[in-house]
């Protein structure tokens, strides 16, 4: 019997806890909002769903103001709270739990569907743990005709880049072995964020919301570093799936505060960064150099909120809960920008990573798309990603862990596949070519900062 058979058999205590379901929209479509609506109400146990909240942000769609208050008056349990000017997705959350009477707070993008028995094994792993931060699968609802497209096994787990960005990883090892049941909840070291299931008073006692963040990005990363470095967890529950349409760019604009510029994503970041990753804060730094010279904000105050809460380090985070990810100083022997001196020309991501042609751009010694790391394996990375050569392209792509496309050697300046016995060198102004080794100007590489070239 497979997990998802077993989820199906699986009984759960009747004594369970009841939700708030917050859900935030601004100039949602009708027809997406409602489907989350509906599919709260209708697949939910009645003693369970203490309300729906719905919070608008500022909506400006005609359909989404009295339309929409007459509609839900035929619907049980739900309030509507409108926002008198647009305050983005955290302070939206934040004004939909303050108003929360339910035991656990349910927050759901609003263009998601909820599946027959999704709200179940969240709210008994929270009965079982109140420090126990809950989402359940993420499955894909397609943007193009809608349809329903359930995730496969094996599931994959949130992590974070050092640019503190999110991805999926596959689920390691380790964390297969400890579980005991197939329908045991998986150790997540980041949440996605916009789908989650908290205790109402222990949000509230680790702090809710970063509120010195701003609209909508990095509060997901923040608040899981928070809850696992501050004695909490996060787990993803495979018997709880949830649909969600996952939009290819952010549709709506983010509106400018005053004093402020309009890059509120990485302003959150920096407050991330600062406030939670002690002295590895350096490596998101390195990548993203541009921030250096941004001004950094007062966060004197979640500091102190993380002294109040007794938190553990950034480096006991890495060594427990996300042990697999590489960091940089460790056995790397060459970090950041890789110059052929004859063009003063640098090797560039161009701004795209997994399956992206390696690509060429003047040094502008800013980190970022430049910034790469050497290591005594002889990955040449950018990030989670490897410089792979398959005799006929030069690509970044995930890497593997096992040398062949993705070996070089850096000897005498030259930049060496070690399966091809190829060298890159400059033969346009936009991407890395691969030529026989010769020693020719073109095929020289410097790199910013070189340890030990002997390891």
């Amino acid at each position: 019997m497979n997990g998802q058979s077993r989820c199906k058999v699986k009984k759960y205590r009747p004594d369970l806890p009841t939700t708030s379901v917050i859900i935030c929209f601004h100039n949602e479509a009708w027809s997406t909002l409602l489907r989350t609506v509906h599919s709260v109400i209708n697949r939910t146990p009645p003693r369970y769903l203490k309300e729906i909240i719905l919070v608008d942000d500022a909506s400006t769609r005609d359909d989404l103001k009295q339309r929409l208050d007459d509609y839900v008056m035929n619907l049980a349990k739900i309030r509507i709270i409108r926002l008198s000017k647009r305050e983005g997705l955290i302070r939206a959350r934040l004004q939909g739990a303050s108003k929360a009477r339910g035991d656990v707070l349910t927050f759901l993008d609003a263009h998601c569907e909820c599946t027959i028995g999704w709200v179940e094994p969240l709210l008994a792993r929270i009965k079982k743990d109140r420090r126990c931060v809950v989402m359940p699968v993420i499955d894909e609802i397609s943007e193009t005709n809608f349809h329903y497209n359930a995730v496969p096994e094996p599931f994959q787990r949130g992590v974070f880049k050092w640019r503190l960005e999110f991805t999926w990883r596959p689920i390691p090892q380790y964390e297969m072995e400890r579980r005991s049941d197939e329908t045991d909840g998986i150790k997540t070291p980041v949440m996605a964020g916009g789908l989650f299931s908290i205790d109402k008073k222990y949000f509230e006692e680790i702090g809710t919301y970063d509120q010195g963040m701003d609209i909508w990005g990095g509060e997901n990363i923040e608040i899981s570093f928070r809850i696992w470095m501050c004695e909490g967890s996060i787990e993803m529950l495979p018997c709880s799936r949830v649909g969600h349409v996952f939009r290819p760019r952010f549709p709506y604009s983010f509106p400018n505060r005053k004093g402020r510029d309009g890059d509120v994503v990485s302003r959150n970041l920096m407050r991330v960064a600062d406030v939670w990753m002690d002295d590895y804060s350096k490596h998101f730094y390195n990548i993203r150099f541009d921030l250096k010279r941004k001004e950094h904000d007062d966060v004197t105050e979640r500091l102190a909120l993380r002294k109040q809460l007794g938190c553990k380090t950034f480096k006991w985070y890495l060594d427990n809960i996300y042990p697999e990810l590489e960091i940089p100083d460790d056995n790397y022997i060459a970090t950041g920008e890789i110059k052929n001196p004859d063009t003063s020309l640098c090797l560039d991501t161009l701004g795209k990573q997994d399956g992206a042609p390696l690509g060429l751009y003047l040094c502008h010694g800013q980190g970022g798309n430049q910034y790469f790391t050497f290591n005594s394996r002889g990955e040449l990375r950018s990030e989670d990603n490897c410089v792979d050569y398959n005799g006929h392209d030069l690509y970044l792509r995930e890497c593997d862990n096992l040398g062949l496309n993705q070996k070089w050697v850096y000897k005498k300046n030259l930049l060496m596949n070690n399966r091809f016995k190829m060298c890159m060198e400059v033969r346009t102004t936009k991407y890395v070519m691969m030529g026989h080794c010769s020693g020719a100007k073109n095929q020289e590489w410097t790199f910013n900062k070189v340890e030990d070239m002997k390891r």
